[in-house]
């Protein structure tokens, strides 16, 4: 590893990653920006399914054979790749070597996948019992799911999230939508990192590692936060809203002269100083929306006088009225204004790396800020199988004719 750069938070933490696509890749590559040496395994000749899920190809290349999609690089950053052929028993071998010098294993193969090359958790414990081995698959390694295949978008169907997603049955587009990004898999990848952090400062106190077993849809109902507890609780199913909130009014979008703002009101003081802002003091007064209870209950008709308002002016000023005025207000930006918003470029979200196979590549920043350990950017996403001579050298301390010897048996 480059040693011109600031240690991390994570340095010196050893990560094999066996997983693939995104909610695996999403949590190595978080361990990784805190200073893990994550070593990324792929089957030689493909790699992560990822890397053909273009186009966009890096550096306007025409396929995957000359380029890495967009969808690889957003979740590959800090690693090293390997690739070793799972299906030869000597490449079972070399994996459990690696195994036997890690800290952290990540895979998100079908429940008992691994078992057959014998890399299953009972297995790696027996040689690394500090192992933490952290199993992501889309229902969990128990229940009447267990064996199926999970998708993002099919868990945000099975889940829930979509039946809260879209416009209201009854006004125009309706019907359930997924989420634009699959948030399932990111989420996961979160929850995937806290887990494993979890575990390691458990093994500094017992000095043994353990299995964690985690689930997309375990995690998908998990974050339904109050729209689950408002089902729990109330025991009304919650419905389509489109971008209103279940429990606050107003909370959602509102057409402008020249397009849409955002309003988030979230408390009675704030619907005031709306008002005032309108020009319709009166309304904070009016008993049907004083508080927050009764413009819930009166959404329909408030609702209908706030887009009466809004229309009149454009986009751009009622923002700076409504922020001269405290109102939570903003734009509903597309990726363009995203990326040329001053403030965003104030804060560096986005970064450049050097690539193989560009001069640069853009990548979105992690959003961790640390005084003392902050994220570094050591390693652009590999090519395939970038790092395998470096990475059996430094773990396994392998000589070039070894390394070589099994590179002739199409082992690597």
């Amino acid at each position: 590893m480059n040693e011109t750069f600031q240690q991390g938070a994570l340095d010196g933490l050893r990560v094999l990653d066996l997983s693939r696509v995104l909610a695996g890749p999403w949590a190595s590559q978080l361990l990784a920006d805190l200073g893990a040496d994550v070593v990324k395994v792929e089957r030689p000749g493909k790699g992560d399914d990822t890397r053909a899920w273009g186009p966009p190809w890096l550096n306007d290349a025409d396929d995957e054979s000359t380029g890495e999609s967009a969808y690889y690089l957003c979740a590959n950053r800090n690693k090293r790749s390997i690739t070793v052929d799972l299906s030869q028993p000597d490449g079972q071998r070399l994996v459990k070597q690696l195994a036997s010098k890690a800290d952290v294993l990540i895979e998100n193969f079908k429940v008992g996948g691994l078992g057959q090359y014998g890399l299953d958790y009972a297995s790696l414990k027996a040689v690394n019992p500090r192992l933490v081995y952290c199993s992501i698959t889309g229902f969990g390694q128990t229940g009447p799911y267990a064996e199926r295949a999970g998708y993002d978008f099919l868990i945000q169907g099975m889940g829930g999230l979509m039946s809260l997603t879209g416009r209201a049955d009854g006004t125009e587009g309706e019907g359930p939508l997924k989420v634009g990004v699959a948030l399932t898999d990111v989420m996961t990848g979160l929850y995937a990192t806290v887990a494993i952090l979890a575990a390691l400062a458990r093994r500094e106190r017992s000095g043994e590692g353990q299995h964690i077993d985690l689930a997309l849809l375990d995690v998908q109902i998990a974050c339904l936060a109050n729209q689950a507890a408002n089902y729990l609780v109330g025991g009304v199913i919650p419905r389509r809203i489109g971008n209103a909130h279940p429990n606050i009014v107003p909370y959602q979008e509102f057409p402008t002269a020249d397009g849409y703002m955002i309003l988030a009101v979230g408390n009675d003081s704030q619907f005031a100083s709306l008002c005032a802002a309108l020009g319709k003091p009166e309304w904070s007064r009016d008993e049907r929306f004083s508080t927050n209870p009764q413009r819930v209950k009166n959404r329909d008709e408030l609702v209908a006088m706030i887009h009466a308002a809004t229309v009149c002016r454009p986009t751009k000023d009622w923002i700076a009225v409504m922020e001269a005025a405290g109102v939570p207000c903003g734009p509903i930006n597309d990726l363009e204004d995203v990326f040329s918003d001053p403030h965003v470029q104030a804060r560096n979200v986005r970064i450049e790396m050097p690539h193989p196979l560009a001069k640069q590549v853009a990548l979105v920043a992690n959003p961790i800020r640390m005084s003392e350990s902050p994220v570094q950017y050591r390693q652009s996403p590999p090519t395939l199988g970038q790092h395998t001579g470096e990475v059996l050298r430094d773990w396994l301390e392998m000589g070039e004719a070894e390394i070589d010897g099994l590179r002739r048996t199409k082992l690597l």
